[in-house]
């Protein structure tokens, strides 16, 4: 069967590798919005939801290359702050910042409060525009709740922070290879990857 090209409207490293490690078993060749020339293409996440927000971007590469175009949002949702910093996650503590800045940020906003009251779940939606541009979302969710330091060496954005309920481990300290089965990334590309197999298998 011939490959079948998907776009990851993307240019987040972690992201990209994360992401061809859980697909690697499928027909299809992968590649990131660099790879195609669209490396400028920035798309404002202005949208309310994360679903928007994915769709939004899975559109704006869909309009310009041919293939399977796939965006995903992520956020962290604390229970105390009222579901913040949720769609604004990457960006909490300002533009351009790094994850150290928002980790801080958070850190900060949760002074004072105990371990019982500092709840979370973590949120991934991805958006799949396929080469006749039809839409569909997946989602996953991971619950947890979040730490009172930075723990752990792996990972990326809020890892180091989030303590995986059932675990008692955060993100960072548990590694690529258990997060990559348990996160909220992992189970909506599961569900994507059931999304694609039927792709492959229309062909």
């Amino acid at each position: 069967m011939k490959n079948k090209k998907i776009i990851l409207s993307t240019g987040n490293i972690d992201k990209i590798e994360e992401i061809k490690d859980i697909l690697k078993d499928l027909p299809f060749s992968i590649h990131s919005k660099k790879e195609v020339g669209l490396g400028d293409l920035e798309v404002e996440e202005d949208g309310d939801t994360l679903e928007e927000n994915a769709i939004k971007k899975a559109m704006a590469i869909s309009e310009r290359v041919d293939g399977i175009v796939i965006a995903d949002d992520t956020g962290l949702f604390v229970d105390k702050l009222n579901g913040a910093p949720g769609v604004y996650s990457s960006r909490y503590a300002g533009e351009d910042v790094s994850y150290e800045d928002n980790n801080r940020k958070l850190l900060k906003e949760l002074e004072g409060t105990p371990s019982e009251e500092r709840t979370a779940k973590f949120q991934t939606v991805i958006a799949i525009v396929t080469e006749d541009k039809k839409i569909k979302t997946v989602y996953g969710e991971c619950r947890g709740r979040i730490g009172f330091e930075v723990k752990g060496s792996e990972g990326f954005g809020y890892d180091p922070l989030f303590i995986v309920d059932g675990y008692g481990k955060t993100f960072a300290q548990l590694g690529e290879e258990v997060k990559n089965k348990i996160s909220h990334r992992a189970k909506a590309l599961e569900k994507l990857k059931k999304e694609l197999e039927k792709l492959a298998g229309d062909d």
